[in-house]
């Protein structure tokens, strides 16, 4: 079987790791990002650097993106010098970012003319799952599609679940960051709770973390809080972006979320405090400050 040529737009600290891996993997690769030192790291690496979206999409068999917001993406795939302006027939197109469902359904509708098969595929994992490999990658577009990439996608991430139609995967995404918001902010609720109420937290998570509440965020935020770390991992700024693409979506479709709208204010009061740069556990701050209590940490 032929070799695809590979092409990765948006070399952040999901993207870049990502694109390392495909090349690692033995793919030819050309890439793009506004950072240029981002660009001449991978072709450091054995990539090709292209000046533009249009020329990673006219070059490549199938090109990815991995960028911040709906807007970006659109702007990437759909405006002059973007993908579309590099579309051919047979070109793959996987979205990796997290952006609106409705987002992907136009930019599916809209390349599907011009033969170009998309693939809406938000990942899960962090940072980490980004170096390892072991992401979570759920996918919304025809199951040809992915068949066609699945081994391209077994490179990125070791759970690779075809969700649906076009925009599924996105819809899965958000999913994933209501669970994840939500357990960032339980923690840090029980951590000062702890703590105020007399207790030592680090006994208490240890106590805990073998029952019921048992969860991957028990399992590894805490220690990095308690060693005084608060550097991303996933940032505040990105959490907070997609709860707002989540109550977005609710709107459009009549949904009642509490829980999830108390946590994209949680996560907007960081921002607003200029804390978006913080690890997504981060939000830990807003409670601290609502409760005039800071969390003690190791020395």
């Amino acid at each position: 079987m032929t070799i695809k040529r590979l092409g990765y737009i948006g070399l952040g600290r999901m993207g870049k790791p990502m694109a390392i891996n495909l090349l690692k993997a033995g793919y030819p690769l050309i890439v793009h990002n506004r950072s240029q030192g981002k660009v001449q790291e991978l072709v450091s690496l054995g990539a090709q650097a292209a000046t533009s979206p249009r020329e990673v999409a006219a070059e490549s068999d199938v090109v990815f993106t991995n960028l911040p917001d709906t807007p970006d993406v659109l702007e990437v795939v759909l405006e002059k010098d973007g993908i579309i302006d590099g579309a051919h027939e047979g070109l793959i197109y996987i979205d990796n970012s997290t952006i609106k469902p409705s987002a992907s359904r136009e930019i599916y509708a809209t390349l599907k003319p011009l033969g170009v098969s998309c693939l809406d595929a938000p990942v899960s994992g962090g940072d980490i799952g980004a170096q390892q490999g072991t992401l979570a990658i759920m996918v919304g577009g025809d199951a040809e599609t992915l068949e066609e990439v699945m081994s391209i996608l077994q490179v990125l991430g070791k759970t690779i679940t075809h969700v649906g139609g076009p925009g599924s995967g996105q819809v899965a995404k958000a999913p994933n960051q209501i669970m994840v918001a939500a357990q960032m902010v339980a923690m840090s609720e029980l951590l000062i709770f702890a703590q105020k109420a007399g207790a030592d937290p680090r006994k208490v998570v240890e106590a805990i973390k073998g029952g019921a509440a048992q969860c991957w965020t028990l399992d590894v935020k805490p220690q990095r809080l308690f060693a005084g770390n608060r550097e991303p991992g996933f940032r505040s700024a990105l959490q907070a972006k997609d709860l707002n693409i989540i109550m977005e979506t609710a709107l459009e479709y009549g949904l009642s979320l509490p829980s999830a709208a108390l946590d994209a204010q949680l996560y907007a009061a960081l921002c607003a405090m200029d804390l978006g740069e913080l690890d997504n556990s981060g939000v830990i701050s807003v409670i601290e400050t609502l409760n005039n209590e800071d969390l003690r940490i190791d020395k």
